[in-house]
């Protein structure tokens, strides 16, 4: 074999690697971001009884944030498997977790069939989306970057952030187009089910995917060089408990401004504005083009001037947003409407896009999985979630507080970023055998 089919050959792999990434999250995302526009248009009545529409949209969200508290759980449990099995069996397993629980919520009675019986299947189901969801990400990011040619850790570890950005866009799309072409009473009776069902047609193609992947050359290093941790996870907590912390503060600002700006944008244009549900809909598919847009460009200096200045200058950013809240959502306005969602959502995809590599450095490979999984969706119980906080307040009144708590998550994430190191020289290859004893110098000045 030549050098130019060799290199035809590497061009290829990295391009299944970079394509099975994509997909994946995409795939995962999509089951998860359909569930927040079903809660935030139909969820509440078809689950719960009739009481009152705020109340019928805080169980709605209630069931909403139950994902999040599972995330963590999800994390631990994939991260082990992970760290023990490999990236690309524990991705198959979460990616099918996460499809079934999907799928079943397509299927499942509503209140008027099964009483409260249904919203306690809900509730299990929806715990099941966010156990998938917890070790989906930092194993797309692994396979990723544990891939990716030297300096350009940060670009390939951009397109497992890309798939929030198309599944969300997908899920949105999907139930513009149902909107568009049911009657109302369609809609909420069965039309808003499809896109559940549609899961398991995208989770087969996800699947055959990731199937055909070969494991990480890091991961298959570290296994031949060591045992596997018997329990990642305690390794984690004991000597990596700082970069676990400070990576996960490091992301707050992003679910913050991505949350606020979706799930509860979306219910408070509907409900509060009198918005047209397609129109809040078609919003939101050009809001979110901008985050698609600001990913690839983030990851790019992110490789070409480090992951933390990028962080810095987003999280600063989103301080700025906070404030704009009020009268950029308050105002009715389409346009301004327009204007604000496309910012955050920008400002989102520059937060977002440096963190598919720096969550992946800040670890050795023996424990990355965890210690990137775990990282990621720690931040959600803090947090439970946004929409939820979020719809009371709209219910007792006050953008402003919105707006606020959206600044403060910004803030508290700049303060991270400022106290952790620069991580765009480590490689993840070798990294295991350098800080496997001792850990990362997390002491040394940033």
């Amino acid at each position: 074999m030549n050098v130019m089919e060799t290199r035809a050959l590497q061009r290829q792999g990295t391009f299944r690697i970079a394509v099975a990434s994509l997909a994946g999250t995409a795939i995962e995302f999509y089951d998860f971001y359909i569930y927040g526009t079903a809660a935030a248009l139909v969820i509440g009545p078809v689950f719960f009884p009739a009481a009152s529409a705020a109340s019928q949209a805080l169980n709605a969200f209630l069931t909403f944030g139950i994902a999040f508290l599972a995330r963590p759980l999800g994390s631990a449990l994939f991260g082990h498997f992970g760290d023990r099995a490999g990236r690309k069996a524990t991705l198959v397993a979460s990616l099918l977790v996460m499809g079934i629980s999907t799928t079943l919520i397509g299927v499942l009675p509503g209140y008027d069939s099964l009483g409260t019986a249904a919203a306690a299947i809900l509730c299990v189901l929806r715990f099941g989306q966010g156990i998938g969801l917890g070790g989906e990400w930092g194993g797309a990011a692994l396979l990723a970057t544990e891939n990716a040619p030297a300096g350009r850790k940060a670009w390939f570890g951009m397109f497992p952030q890309l798939g929030p950005s198309i599944g969300f866009l997908l899920a949105n799309g999907v139930f513009l187009l149902l909107i568009s072409a049911l009657s109302d009473e369609q809609f909420k009776s069965w039309g808003w089910r499809l896109p559940f069902l549609a899961s398991a047609v995208l989770v087969l193609i996800g699947l055959y995917v990731r199937m055909s992947l070969a494991e990480t050359p890091a991961f298959a290093r570290a296994m031949a060089a060591h045992r596997p941790l018997a329990v990642p996870l305690a390794t984690l907590i004991g000597k990596y408990w700082r970069p676990l912390l400070q990576g996960s503060l490091s992301i707050v600002v992003c679910y913050a401004l991505f949350y606020i700006s979706t799930v509860f944008a979306l219910s408070y244009g509907v409900s509060t504005l009198a918005i047209p549900r397609d129109s809040f809909l078609a919003l939101l598919c050009v809001a979110i083009l901008f985050m698609a847009l600001a990913t690839p460009a983030a990851a790019f200096c992110a490789d070409r001037f480090g992951r933390r200045p990028v962080l810095l200058a987003g999280s600063a950013a989103a301080v700025v947003s906070g404030f704009l809240l009020p009268e950029g959502l308050g105002s009715g306005s389409m346009l301004g409407l327009l204007a604000f969602l496309s910012l955050a959502l920008f400002v989102m995809g520059v937060t977002f896009a440096p963190l598919g590599a720096l969550l992946p450095e800040l670890f050795p490979t023996r424990l990355r999985y965890s210690g990137a999984a775990v990282a990621y969706n720690l931040r959600h119980p803090r947090r439970l979630p946004c929409p939820l906080p979020c719809a009371a307040s709209r219910q007792w009144g006050g953008l402003a507080w919105v707006g606020s708590s959206g600044s403060a998550a910004a803030a508290g994430s700049c303060l991270s970023v400022l106290r952790m190191p620069e991580t765009i020289s480590e490689d993840l290859s070798i990294f295991d055998l350098k800080s496997e004893d001792g850990g990362v110098p997390f002491d040394r000045a940033p």
